[in-house]
């Protein structure tokens, strides 16, 4: 089986569709994706019915799950958390009240960008975003409409949109315990993304990491692009030290990033280790 636990939609900051992301992941050869867009479960629905239309004798899964923004002594950090009960009334107040902080946060960015010397605007962003939440990744995405950076990832540095770079300004970010609570008590399953990428910024130390699993945390996203084969080794021992489960996941955002659907991916024994720990959704198969 071949399992990429980690993949965006345009319901947040990738430029597939749900519906084109499904298509995608069949056309990857993939048995099982994973549906993670920020803070939302906007695209759930739409993935769920390409699910359902795929042809006979195509299989393909869908685990419905989400990205969640998170912060501790400063450091912005993410947590996937997947198959939890999207109505459950605490968790949806939380990743409602991020979503909504995205639109002023939004709005900051691009006005620090603007003094600091590019030529973008909001209504360009807005545009780039089309119906997803605005983020981070569709400023980039002006800044290289506007010749400002070549790439995308280019924008994220500390010059531009980095955590702590000249551009950033901070949003509302959950408590990561307080995040695994949340996920836990919707039924759900709390992964640690892509934890040891530091070109992204600072990174979370150990100790927070061993709190987090004393709280409920799952396990820790370790075959990842931005992590080295020196990082993937010391989150490989680190997560047996602490009892963690170890996935692996492409990060997909469709053109926006150079990752391709599928370049890492997720043991089985791994992915059913997950699923027995989830009470609060189901995993969408064909």
């Amino acid at each position: 089986m071949r399992i990429d636990l980690h993949a965006h939609s345009n319901a947040s900051d990738g430029t597939d569709s749900p519906a084109e992301l499904v298509a995608a992941a069949v056309a990857a050869g993939l048995d099982v994706v994973a549906l993670t867009d920020h803070d939302t479960v906007a695209g759930h629905a739409e993935a769920a019915g390409a699910v359902r239309a795929l042809p006979g004798g195509t299989r393909l899964t869908v685990v419905p799950g989400a990205e969640l923004s998170c912060v501790v002594d400063g450091v912005s950090m993410h947590l996937l958390a997947y198959l939890f009960d999207p109505e459950e009334p605490e968790f949806a107040r939380e990743r409602e009240l991020v979503r909504t902080d995205r639109f002023r946060r939004g709005q900051a960015v691009v006005e620090r960008c603007r003094e600091l010397g590019a030529d973008i605007s909001w209504e360009q962003v807005q545009r780039i975003a089309g119906a997803g939440s605005v983020g981070r990744p569709h400023i980039a995405s002006a800044l290289v409409e506007a010749g400002v950076v070549a790439t995308v990832s280019d924008a994220f540095t500390p010059e531009w949109l980095a955590n702590g770079g000249r551009a950033d300004v901070r949003k509302h970010e959950t408590d990561p315990v307080e995040a695994v609570r949340l996920v836990r008590a919707a039924g759900g399953v709390p992964v640690f993304a892509h934890p040891g990428a530091v070109k992204r910024g600072r990174t979370v130390p150990d100790a927070v990491i061993a709190d987090l699993a004393a709280a409920g945390l799952a396990g820790l996203e370790v075959d990842h692009t931005d992590h080295d084969e020196a990082a993937r080794a010391r989150l490989r021992g680190l997560a047996g030290e602490l009892g963690l489960l170890v996935t692996g996941s492409s990060d997909y955002h469709g053109t926006r990033k150079s990752v391709r659907l599928g370049e890492h991916t997720t043991d089985p024994a791994v992915y059913e280790a997950l699923l027995a720990q989830a009470v609060g959704a189901k995993p969408i198969e064909r």
